[in-house]
C-alpha cells in the first residue's frame, strides 16, 4: 500500500503550480511522480475535466471521475478564482514560493490577468512559466478551435492509420495528442529547472500540442521508407496481410516483414507451420525479399494469409505466445484490460500500486510509476485531490491565513 512518507524524490526540492485542464494534466503528474510539490489549482466549483468519465462504480460525480483519478494522483490541490483581484493577488503570494508554473489556457489568458512570464518574473526572477497550448502562443492557428482528433488530424499522424481504402480513422483512446503535448512540456519543465540550476534564471516555455504531434509523424514516414522508399499507406486491420490476426480466445499481434528483413523475420513462423503440418509447398519456397505489401498482388497476399490464419486459429493467446518463444518468431497477444491487470511480468515489477481512497472507503490500484530507478525513485504516494482538500493546509498552514480569513474567501467565491 503506498503511504505519504518523508523519503525525498528527485524533484522533492521543487514547488509546481498547475494551473492545467486535460490538455496539460500529463506534465504535472510526471513532476509529480518524480518528487515535486504540485499543487493543483482549480476554480471554486472544481475543475471542469472532473466532469469526464469513466466514473468509480458508474456513479457520475465530480469528486469520483477515474479520468481524475489517473492525471492528478501525486498533487496537492486547492481552489481559488485566479479572475478576481484577491484571487490574482494570492496566486502571486505563491508564485514567490514556486519554482515553476504550468497553465493550458488559451494564448492571452494569462497576459489578460497581468499573470503572463513578464509579470511573474516580477514577483520571482528564477520562476518557471510552461504554457501548453493547441498550437501555440504565435502563427496563423494560435486561436483555432481545437480537440483531440482534430489535432491528430492537423499534426498528419492520422494520414496513415486506418483502410487503404477506406477514410483515414483517429487513434481510438481519447486524448491521446493531450499526451503528447503534456509529456513533452514536463520534458521542457525538466531541462529548464537544470538550466536554472546553472545559471540562476527562470524562463518561460511555449508548448504546442500541434507541434508536439506532428514530430511523432516523421517515425511512421521514415520507418515505411526504409522498406519500400514511399511515403507510408494506410494498412489497417483489414489488409489481406495484416496485423491482426484472430485466435481461439482473441487476437494476436504478427507482422510479415518485406525486403532484407523479411528472411530473418519470416522464416520462424514458416518453420513453426511445418512443425504443425500446416505450411504449403507455396509458402515454404516463397521468397520473402520479394514481398512488398504494396506492389505484391492480392492472391500472392492471400497464399499467406490462409496457413498464416489456420496456425493462430489452432491456438489460444497464451499457447501462441508460449510456442513463439520456442520458435523465436514475432507473435505477441493482443491483452484486453483485465489481462494486463494480472500480468505476471507487470506483477513480477511491483507495477501496480495501491493507493487509499477514504471518502470511498476503499483502495484503488493504480499504475505504478513510469521508470524504476535506484536513487530517489519516481513513486505514487498520494491520490488525486478532492475539491480544495488541501485549502486549510497551504493557505492557513503555509501561507499563515487565519481561520477568519478563510471562512471570508470561502464566503466571497475567491476559494
Amino acid at each position: 500500500m503506498a503511504e505519504e512518507d518523508n523519503v525525498s524524490g528527485m524533484l522533492s526540492p521543487y514547488r509546481i503550480l498547475d494551473l492545467t485542464d486535460e490538455k496539460g494534466f500529463l506534465c504535472g503528474k510526471v513532476l509529480g511522480d518524480l518528487g515535486a510539490d504540485v499543487i493543483k489549482i482549480e476554480k471554486p466549483d472544481g475543475d471542469s475535466s472532473r466532469n469526464i468519465g469513466p466514473y468509480y462504480h458508474n456513479e457520475v460525480d465530480p469528486e469520483k471521475s477515474l479520468y481524475w483519478f489517473s492525471y492528478n494522483a501525486n498533487k496537492r490541490g486547492i481552489t481559488l478564482d485566479i479572475e478576481n483581484p484577491q484571487g490574482r493577488e494570492i496566486f502571486r503570494a505563491l508564485v514567490k514560493t514556486a519554482d515553476a508554473v504550468i497553465e493550458s489556457f488559451p494564448p492571452g489568458y494569462m497576459k489578460e490577468l497581468r499573470l503572463e512570464y513578464e509579470e511573474l518574473e516580477k514577483i520571482n526572477k528564477e520562476i518557471i512559466l510552461t504554457s501548453i497550448t493547441p498550437y501555440g502562443q504565435t502563427g496563423p492557428y494560435k486561436d483555432f478551435k481545437y480537440s483531440d482528433i482534430t489535432l491528430y488530424a492537423m499534426g498528419g499522424y492520422m494520414s496513415s492509420v486506418g483502410d487503404a481504402d477506406r477514410p483515414p480513422v483517429r487513434i481510438s483512446h481519447h486524448f491521446q495528442t493531450y499526451l503528447h503535448g503534456g509529456g513533452q512540456a514536463a520534458q521542457g519543465v525538466l531541462f529548464a529547472l537544470y538550466h536554472r540550476e546553472m545559471t540562476g534564471e527562470g524562463q518561460y516555455i511555449d508548448v504546442s500540442i500541434h507541434d508536439s504531434t506532428s514530430r511523432i509523424t516523421p517515425e511512421r514516414v521514415t520507418a515505411f521508407w526504409d522498406f519500400s522508399k514511399r511515403v507510408q499507406h494506410r494498412g489497417g486491420g483489414r489488409a489481406i496481410l495484416g496485423r491482426i490476426w484472430e485466435c481461439k480466445d482473441g487476437y494476436v499481434y504478427a507482422m510479415y516483414w518485406g525486403g532484407t528483413a523479411g528472411k530473418r523475420w519470416n522464416s520462424p513462423i514458416v518453420e513453426w507451420m511445418e512443425s504443425e503440418g500446416v505450411a504449403t509447398e507455396f509458402i515454404k519456397e516463397f521468397d520473402w525479399e520479394q514481398l512488398n505489401l504494396i506492389h505484391t498482388s492480392p492472391e500472392i497476399l492471400m497464399k499467406i494469409a490462409e496457413p498464416t490464419r489456420e496456425l493462430f486459429m489452432r491456438h489460444t493467446k497464451a499457447e501462441l505466445l508460449e510456442a513463439a518463444l520456442v520458435h523465436n518468431a514475432q507473435v505477441y497477444p493482443l491483452n484486453s484490460t483485465a489481462e494486463i491487470a494480472s500480468n505476471r511480468q507487470l506483477a513480477s515489477r511491483e507495477y501496480w500500486v495501491k493507493l487509499e481512497h477514504p471518502e470511498l472507503g476503499t483502495s484503488i490500484t493504480y499504475p505504478g510509476p513510469f521508470a524504476k530507478t535506484t536513487e530517489a525513485p519516481p513513486r505514487i504516494i498520494r491520490r488525486a485531490p478532492l475539491i480544495g482538500e488541501h485549502n486549510e493546509e497551504i493557505y492557513r498552514g503555509e501561507m499563515g491565513f487565519s481561520e477568519e480569513k478563510l471562512r471570508e474567501l470561502k464566503r466571497e467565491g475567491i476559494i
